[in-house]
């Protein structure tokens, strides 16, 4: 898919909605002319620093355990190529193809600062091939998240060379020197510094932050929405939701979503079916009454993770790195730290929406606690199974959501012979939360699936107008109850359904979410 809207990139941050339109959307992007002014400047900082005598690590060294051997001019051409074709050692199944356009177009954004010594070429073939949706063919195993996303941006630079493997637009398998030259490119020729340029940095993770970041904040809000279906129902209170409790505690995304399931559950008579003196129960059970207390954590937990993706885009990793007064320093912000962090942060909440979902829609199974409904939603409980296995493969979900959670970030293993003795695995712990965002996702489909089910079987009580919606569109797809029929479609239709914003839609057709 590709759109004629065009990202500007130049000296400034680009924008977290910048990075998914390009990665996704196949957005165009287009070097700035400050960008290219920074670019000769910097270029010629470099050239400087090569002609003279005294060692720069990179420019006229090798490189990490291997720093201490000055390279003469002569080899310094292929010191770079060698770099790249070394480093470009991943392996494993492909990353996919929005991952490897955000990894270029961040590693764009660094170079198109000046910060890094790169020639204009260098930035503008990269550019080109953006544009020309030519996506190199980068492998699922490789970074340790320190020097930044080493073999993934490798594989990258080694396509802008005109060597390794490229898909085109079309998912044509071909060689990266066919491609460029399909497209009108010609392979760069690298030089003094660039090598290590085009591949010290934290992109890869950080695309994946960036990715994950959008895709939760769809995902906190369908999780009120089906929260608030199994609240209905399972004949639960909304009065637990009220402002003036919420307030006792006062977290920013506890109190959004307690004001969502205020507005999915207004004007509900199913709801206001048991409000009378002849209710006798006192409460309802954690997963329902504490619905905005989990979810509102994993929403504080998302806008932490945000804020550090804003500084990361805001942040010139390279090293050495080029200084606006001219000096070329050694550094150690390509660390991934600060990124592994939050993405393992990311994935403990992801693990328990799915949990806390899992719950809901387990209530709704048992006879003994869904207040009235039939055992499994089955139409003819015992001969049909209703929906028993569908909240299997939630448990299923779950489990591995939790493993999931495990941090990758508290792993280091070192390499370089010891010089590289402390790294991040700040891009296994994106690779994962990648995996737990899909499982989340199929997990909340179940649950609304399963809710909408039930409130179907409340009849002829009705859900809330908001909820209501959401019960039509997934009739769009799904049919109502009835005897047992193939239900992986339908998970799968509703999975969808919230992955294209349709069920955010439904629900926002009638009020609005924080």
């Amino acid at each position: 898919m590709s759109t004629t809207h065009e990202i500007p990139v130049g000296r400034e941050p680009l924008r977290p909605q910048d990075v998914v339109a390009v990665a996704r959307d196949g957005a165009r992007v287009q070097i700035t002319d400050d960008a290219r002014k920074a670019l000769t400047e910097g270029r010629e900082r470099v050239l400087a620093l090569a002609a003279g005598e005294v060692p720069a690590y990179g420019v006229s060294t090798g490189f990490g355990a291997l720093a201490t051997r000055h390279i003469a001019p002569d080899l310094r051409a292929k010191l770079q190529r060698s770099l790249i074709r070394s480093h470009a050692a991943g392996t494993g199944a492909e990353v996919e193809r929005e991952v490897v356009r955000a990894l270029m177009l961040l590693r764009l954004r660094t170079l198109a600062s000046g910060n890094t010594g790169v020639q204009v070429v260098t930035a503008e073939t990269l550019a080109a091939m953006l544009n020309a949706d030519i996506t190199p063919i980068v492998r699922e195993y490789g970074s340790l998240g320190c020097s930044g996303d080493l073999a993934p941006l490798s594989h990258i630079a080694l396509a802008l060379m005109g060597e390794g493997e490229v898909r085109t637009a079309d998912g044509t398998l071909t060689s990266a020197y066919t491609a460029l030259h399909s497209a009108g490119l010609r392979p760069v020729e690298l030089g003094a510094k660039e090598g290590l340029a085009l591949i010290n940095g934290t992109d890869g993770m950080l695309g994946m932050l960036l990715l994950a970041c959008h895709d939760l904040d769809r995902l906190v809000r369908v999780s009120d929405i089906s929260a608030a279906m199994s609240v209905e129902a399972l004949l639960g209170t909304d009065r637990v939701f009220a402002a003036d409790l919420q307030e006792l505690r006062p977290h920013p995304g506890q109190a959004a979503s307690a004001r969502n399931l205020r507005n999915l559950l207004a004007d509900s008579p199913i709801v206001a079916s048991h409000r009378g003196p002849d209710c006798t129960r006192v409460q309802d059970a954690y997963s329902l009454r504490c619905a905005p207390q989990v979810t509102g954590a994993a929403r504080d937990t998302l806008d932490h993770a945000r804020n550090v993706a804003m500084r990361e885009l805001a942040a010139i990793i390279d090293n050495p790195v080029v200084l606006d007064d001219g000096r070329v320093e050694s550094n150690g912000n390509f660390h991934g730290a600060p990124v592994g962090y939050v993405l393992d942060f990311l994935a403990v909440a992801v693990a328990d929406l799915g949990s806390i979902a899992e719950r809901r829609t387990d209530r709704m199974l048992d006879v003994a606690r869904s207040h009235g409904l039939p055992a499994f939603l089955a139409d003819d409980p015992g001969v049909d199974s209703g929906h028993m296995i569908a909240q299997y493969t939630q448990a299923a979900i779950v489990s591995e959501l939790k493993r999931l959670a495990m941090p990758a970030s508290v792993d280091s293993i070192p390499s370089s012979a010891m010089q590289e003795d402390h790294v991040s695995m700040g891009w296994s712990a994106a690779r994962k939360l990648r995996r737990a965002i899909d499982g989340l996702t199929r997990v909340l489909a179940v649950e609304l699936l399963t809710a909408a089910r039930a409130l179907d079987l409340r009849s002829p009580l009705l859900p809330a107008p908001a909820t209501g919606a959401v019960v039509r569109t997934l009739r769009e797809r799904v049919p109502g109850p009835g005897p047992d029929r193939y239900l992986a479609p339908e998970i799968d239709a509703v999975a969808a359904l919230i992955t294209d914003g349709s069920v955010l839609d439904a629900a926002e057709s009638v009020t609005q979410l924080a």
